[in-house]
This record gives C-alpha cells, structure tokens and sequence, in this order.
C-alpha cells in the first residue's frame, strides 16, 4: 500500500515538473510568422520564414533553418541527399541584426490567436528545440523552414483554420516557382536545373506552393480562423520590421549563356574547318565526349545513389550521356572503331528527343544549355559520315 502511494507521489511530482518546464504565457504574448528578403548567396537566394514568440519578458525567434558546415560528414551527408537541418531558439534581435546588416528586409504578421492557443504553439516549439527533437531531415522542396510553419499552425488550431488559394493566379509546376525566385542566366540557377530531374515539373498543389517564404506570407495572409462560429483573418497585425529595396543576383559578364554561345561559335569554327579539310580534330571532339559523359556520370549518381527526392529521372542525360566519358578516349584516334560511327548515332537520337521532353513540359531543362546542345548536334550529325566512312 505504502509503495502503491509513494508511486503515485512520484507520477504527480513528475508530472509537475513536465509542466511547470514551460513559462505561462501572459494575454499580451504575440505569434508571428516572420518572412525575410532574399539574399545574394544562392541558399539565400529563396528568402527565409521562421516563428517569432514575443511576451512581457522575452522575445524569440524559433528558427528551423539552421544548419552546421562544421558538422560530421556534412558535404558527403549534403551531397547523398542526407540534408540534416534543425529549429535553434534565441533572441529575436540577433535574427534582426543579420538581417539588418545584410540589406534584406523583415515582414512581420501577428497571428490571431487566443490565449490557450499561444501556449500551445510556444510549448509545441520549446519541446522541438530540445537536442533529442531539434533535428530533422531538410527536403528543399517538401520538408524546409517554410512548409513547416503551415504544419505547425493546422496541428495546433485543426479545423479552426483555413488556407484559401485565391492569392495564386496560375498555378505553376515546382521549377517554375523556382525560376522566378532566382535569376535564370547564373551558374546557380544552371546547377540546379541541371542536377534536378522531372519531378520538379509537376504542377505545385496551393499548398506545396508554401514551400517558398513568399508563398508564405501570402497563404498567411489569406488564411482564416473561426472563432466563436465566426470567420476572422487568421493574420492581426501585418508590418515591417526592416524595410530594405529586394536584392537582386547580378548575372556575370561570364554567364551561362555567354560561355555556350562563345563554346558554339568555336566548335562552328572548328567544324568547318575540319568539313573543308575533311579531317576530325580529335582533342575537341575529346573535350565534348569528356565533359558530357563527367556531367552524365554526375547525374546517374544524384539519380541512383543519393536520397534526393527531386533528382531522379533527370532527362538532362539525354544531352550528358554518362558513357561519352569512356568514348571520350576512343576520340584521340585517327579512326575509332566503326561501332563508335553507330555510338554517335544513337546520340543524335537522344537529342532528338529532347525538344518532345521540353515541349510536353515533361522537364524543361536549363536555357542556357541550348547553345550547348545545338553545337551537339551539329557535330554528331559531322562526326556521324566522317566516323562511318572511315576505314578502321
């Protein structure tokens, strides 16, 4: 008996403890959703969301875009798809003064919450900002400091809240709403669309759209909460904490665009010398099998062997065929074998191919890689009648 009541003690006691962990929020405490400007580095490039609790006695930004560059195997982890990120609670004026020194403005939206409800968003996030719950897996485009904060705020108020889709005018698919946050022509913007495959070319539902912080504060913006059978803005308070003008990426003289085209022009160059003198320059025909067949490889890796959810069935291998690397040697002869003239072939075909994979929006693959892929062209159809005529 004795025991049977010292057990309970010690169940009340612990009990006790588990709640009394968390400070009561007072009426005046705030919730906002914080949305902040883009940056010039490209992770930057998006913009950022997070959660800000602001009461009598403290103010704090609860962040879940925070990851380590010193941690355990972060580039292998990075690059297998294995992206570990986590929420980091500190005090707010340490979000804004990064954010100030920057140039990149802050837009605040108070949430219209009662009291009860307040506290359970500000225990919610204390409990996810232990050690043991602050880590989760990053998916850019399905699981980032953006599609979280929706989640979090449907958990806490159900059925009370609704997000509308009347602020989206046109639904677009994954990489177009990418495409619109960062600038086309930059080696950025190039590496991405080159290493992501079909997948991103779906059509976003209004709720994957949230996956952007502008989307964010739109569907914010437009949300409602029912209280007392009454249909309210979910949004109190719409402000400005920084205001600064948009950063925007400048393209570089050396562009994307401008190194294919220039590459067009010389291999345009060269293939009509070698057309006038009916011989092959072999060192160039090396470079293209070489660097095409390193970028295949690069993506038949991302594509089978890394936990990306966005980078298989890339159809960029149509134009970087992985083994042009192994060819790539056979084009230092004077007379590669005559399976290669057949090899080059099935090349053309691959190309051809891809203006159906563009046009049924299948994949849009990066513009500045049409120079590219038009050179390609030119000197398969070339190497095709020099490499099948040729005596072994």
């Amino acid at each position: 008996m004795q025991k049977k009541a010292l057990s309970i003690i010690l169940l009340i006691f612990t009990l006790n403890i588990g709640y009394s962990q968390y400070i009561q929020l007072s009426t005046n405490a705030e919730i906002s959703i914080i949305t902040a400007g883009p940056g010039k580095v490209l992770y930057e490039g998006f913009g950022h969301s997070t959660i800000r609790i602001k009461d009598t006695n403290f103010d704090t930004a609860y962040n879940y875009g925070m990851f380590d560059f010193n941690a355990p195997n972060f580039n292998l982890n990075f690059t297998k798809g294995k992206l570990l990120y986590k929420l980091e609670s500190y005090p707010f004026h340490y979000f804004v003064r990064s954010y100030q020194r920057d140039g990149r403005w802050i837009k605040e939206q108070v949430l219209n919450l009662n009291k009860q409800e307040k506290q359970q968003f500000y225990e919610y996030l204390e409990n996810n900002a232990k050690p043991e719950n602050a880590t989760y897996l990053y998916d850019p485009f399905f699981n980032n400091c953006a599609t979280i904060l929706r989640e979090i705020t449907e958990l806490i108020l159900k059925e009370k809240v609704t997000f509308k889709t009347n602020h989206i005018q046109k639904k677009k698919s994954f990489r177009a709403l990418m495409n619109d946050e960062i600038q086309w022509n930059t080696w950025g913007s190039f590496g991405i669309n080159l290493a992501l495959g079909s997948k991103l070319d779906q059509v976003a539902t209004e709720k994957q759209h949230m996956y952007l912080p502008d989307f964010v504060y739109s569907g914010f913006k437009n949300a409602t909460v029912t209280i007392d059978a009454k249909e309210e803005n979910l949004i109190k308070t719409d402000r400005y904490i920084l205001k600064f003008d948009e950063l925007k990426v400048k393209t570089s003289s050396l562009n994307p665009l401008v190194v294919f085209s220039l590459i067009l022009f010389i291999g345009l160059c060269i293939t009509y010398r070698d057309i006038k003198r009916k011989k092959r320059t072999k060192w160039f025909d090396f470079l293209l099998f070489f660097f095409t067949g390193l970028i295949g490889l690069l993506i038949v890796f991302l594509w089978f062997f890394t936990d990306h959810s966005t980078t298989p069935n890339n159809f960029n291998f149509l134009w970087a065929f992985a083994p042009n690397l192994f060819v790539a040697f056979l084009m230092l002869k004077e007379t590669p074998k005559k399976w290669v003239g057949n090899y080059v072939i099935c090349l053309l075909v691959l190309l051809c191919i891809i203006p159906i994979v563009w046009l049924s929006k299948m994949q849009q693959l990066p513009l500045a890689s049409l120079p590219f892929i038009m050179l390609l062209l030119l000197r398969f159809s070339v190497l095709k009648k020099i490499l099948l005529t040729s005596k072994e």
